[in-house]
């Protein structure tokens, strides 16, 4: 029974070779394809191995396993009874009928095996491989590729500048040809490359390089010039050769011209000047939001850390922050300029630099507000690149001011400024408790008995304007009740325990700290506006939410003076905070607005109104004559006449080169950004102009590629005229009939 297991991983072995025999056929013909295409056993060698490692990802030969080799032989050999699979399972875990079916499979299989082949398209394979063979050795000895590469490409592959004659005559003249040809491209200094000879003529090179040329020729030639983007500059001689230099700063065309001995006049094809533009530094900065706030009570630091990287080198970083402090028309601003932890050397590509930003050692206070960015710097000269962050902000928060701001209207701010006590009496307490070790028991007490009688007099001015009345206004003055002269009987019988630590603030005077308001109604301008006193639940300009607030700060001052009458101050701290988060919600949400001031329409006539009449009404319609400019005008037409020249319609005239050159200079406007994108289409057009090309090959090539250099029109909405036949023209007519 083993070793009719073991017949089966020798077929499910023989199975994975024959596909990877199968993926190497493949990819050998596409190896050897390539190899005579490319006439470079290293390319030929490149593509077997991409293709070979392509196709076994594909078809993954190494995944044939045990369970699907049993599947397949259950389907192709009937002597395996559907039984091979009991050949996997443990022996243990059959029955004694299994156990016997698994016998006689491994018998059968011991036979039947070694006579099966494992499914595979070696035929295919090896017929793909000859047939690939065979068209990479036809095409190498025909030289279809090189025919095709020759046909899209002007330039030739020769090393040195080719001329052609201008003038059509000279044919029989011999060309002077370029023995020598050396381009030294120099870098800026601030790249830190170094000067480079390069052998292809078109150049692309970082602005602001430096680009020479040495030009020598066999023959004697009077003069040689640069034809730079419709510039003609001169070559200057030296000894026996010619020679140019030009900075590159913006990308365009050029090609060489000269003259001989004889006269006539030779042009070189065009060739293509790119200039790399030197991109400013990037930044990014990471783990930071963009807004950043601060309860007075926090540490104020922020943590900063930017990646800053440049393509040659960074000069220079650094922060600007600006502290705002004040708010309306008393606002001030102080900037400052930050430095990293870091020292940034000159010329390092990329660097990581990090800043804690301590807002205390800004000198910022409460409501300021700091605004701060990354500047950077690059090396680029004679005007260094400059890239700037997206500006952050880190602010304090102040619960006790917000500023007031109506959007688009006027409005009444009808809170008293008595409101902004309470923050004071934070302050005087939180002040208290700095103070305790440093003063006498009795002075704490006193002073944390006058702040309870300070949150005690707030508090009745808020129950004041809650519309909630003193005690000691039921009664008229120095009229005491039955109940009163009984208190006042008990109170002196009783020592009072606080009165060497307090004023008499807790007397019958204290009806004064809500002075009486009967007098000044008649001036209160608000007067008219306000609900009586009769009902205290009414008696408030606020809404039922904010009263509900009111309410709740009123009971929180209670806790906050009970706190500093027991001279417990710290537990009184908390009670004040809240009353005063509460107390300035209500301020901020408590306005009065008046009217919007807009626009107010003219009266209309009531015995014009609803009859329908439109009389007076006239539409309103503007003329205008507008001159569409075509900016690529002279390309439409050079296409034009090329279609004419195509179809021999007409033969090349003189005029026909002031269109070309028109052309050919709107086409140069368009390439300047991409000058290898319209490389081949202006030489086309130069190659016409100069009579060296007029063919209707060359014609068909440049207007193609004219048709793909104008750009899209944007289309215009409007009426446009169709054909009609007769027939529509009488279902139309019809249709109109029966409507």
């Amino acid at each position: 029974m083993d070793s009719g297991k073991q017949h089966l991983m020798k077929f499910n072995r023989r199975w994975q070779m024959f596909a990877y025999v199968e993926a190497m056929l493949y990819t050998i013909g596409f190896g050897l394809f390539t190899y005579f295409l490319a006439s470079s056993l290293l390319i030929g060698s490149l593509a077997f191995a991409v293709s070979l490692l392509l196709l076994l990802l594909i078809k993954h030969p190494w995944s044939q396993n045990l369970k699907a080799t049993s599947s397949y032989i259950d389907a192709h050999v009937a002597e395996a009874s559907f039984s091979t699979g009991l050949l996997l399972e443990p022996e243990e875990n059959l029955s004694s009928l299994a156990r016997l079916q698994r016998y006689k499979v491994s018998n059968e299989l011991k036979e039947r095996l070694g006579t099966i082949t494992p499914p595979n398209k070696l035929r295919q394979a090896t017929l793909v491989l000859l047939a690939l063979s065979i068209l990479g050795f036809a095409v190498s000895k025909l030289e279809l590729f090189n025919r095709v590469n020759t046909s899209l490409d002007f330039n030739s592959n020769s090393e040195h500048i080719q001329f052609v004659a201008t003038d059509s005559v000279s044919n029989e003249t011999i060309t002077p040809k370029i023995t020598e040809q050396v381009i030294t491209v120099s870098y800026p200094s601030y790249t830190r490359e170094r000067t480079k000879n390069i052998t292809e003529s078109n150049i692309k090179a970082v602005i602001n390089s430096r680009i020479s040329w040495v030009l020598k020729f066999d023959n004697l030639v009077s003069s040689v010039s640069m034809d730079r983007m419709g510039e003609t500059i001169p070559l200057q001689q030296v000894d026996n050769s010619y020679k140019i230099s030009q900075s590159l700063i913006e990308s365009g065309f050029y090609s060489f011209k000269f003259r001989n001995e004889a006269g006539l006049e030779f042009t070189s094809n065009l060739f293509s000047l790119e200039a790399i533009p030197d991109n400013p530094p990037e930044l990014e900065i990471t783990g930071l939001e963009q807004y950043t706030y601060f309860d007075f009570s926090e540490t104020k630091k922020i943590q900063l850390q930017s990646t800053i990287t440049d393509d040659y080198g960074i000069d220079e970083a650094y922060i600007i922050a600006t502290v705002s402090k004040g708010s309306g028309e008393s606002v001030k601003f102080r900037e400052e300029k930050l430095y990293f932890n870091e020292t940034i050397k000159k010329g390092q590509s990329s660097l990581i630099v990090t800043k804690n930003i301590n807002l205390d050692a800004l000198k910022m206070k409460v409501g300021d507000e700091l605004y701060f960015y990354i500047e950077a710097f690059d090396e680029k000269e004679p005007k260094r690149n400059v890239t700037r962050s997206e500006t952050y902000f880190a602010v304090i928060k102040d619960t006790v001011t917000d500023e007031f701001a109506v959007e688009g209207t006027l409005g009444v701010d009808q809170m008293p400024d008595y409101f902004r006590s309470q923050r004071q009496l934070i302050i005087d307490t939180e002040k208290l408790i700095k103070d305790k070790p440093s003063i006498t028991v009795k002075d704490f007490k006193f002073r944390s008995n006058e702040l309870g009688f300070d949150q005690k007099a707030l508090r009745l001015k808020y129950g004041q304007f809650m519309g909630d009345e003193s005690e000691m206004e039921e009664a008229p003055i120095g009229i005491e009740t039955d109940e009163a002269s009984e208190d006042h009987d008990h109170t002196e019988d009783q020592e009072n325990i606080l009165k060497e630590y307090s004023h008499d603030h807790d007397g019958d005077n204290e009806h004064n700290l809500v002075a009486a308001q009967e007098a000044d109604e008649a001036e209160d301008p608000l007067h008219d506006y306000l609900h009586n006193h009769d009902d205290p639940e009414e008696s408030t300009l606020f809404e039922e939410s904010l009263k509900t607030k009111l309410r709740k700060a009123l009971s929180i001052m209670w806790d906050a003076e009970l706190y500093l009458r027991l001279y417990e101050p710290e537990k009184s701290l908390p009670f004040q905070y809240d009353a005063l988060k509460l107390i300035q919600e209500i301020k901020n949400s408590a306005r009065i607005y008046v009217h919007r001031i807009g626009f107010d329409p003219p009266p209309i006539k009531e015995e014009s109104r609803l009859t329908g009449s439109i009389k007076d009404i006239d539409n309103f319609r503007k003329t205008q004559d507008l001159d569409v400019v075509h900016p690529f005008k002279s390309m439409e037409i050079a296409i034009s006449r090329l279609e004419v020249l195509i179809q021999q319609q007409d033969v090349f005239k003189e005029n026909d080169k002031i269109i070309f050159t028109a052309a050919g200079n709107e086409l140069g406007r368009l390439a300047i950004e991409i000058p290898g994108k319209y490389l081949r289409i202006l030489q086309g057009l130069k190659n016409i102009e100069n009579s060296t090309e007029r063919t209707i090959d060359n014609y068909k090539i440049v207007q193609k590629g004219l048709w793909s250099a104008l750009p899209k029109a944007k289309e215009i909405p409007g009426a446009r005229k169709v054909y009609t036949d007769e027939i529509n023209s009488l279902f139309l007519k019809q249709l109109e009939t029966y409507d």
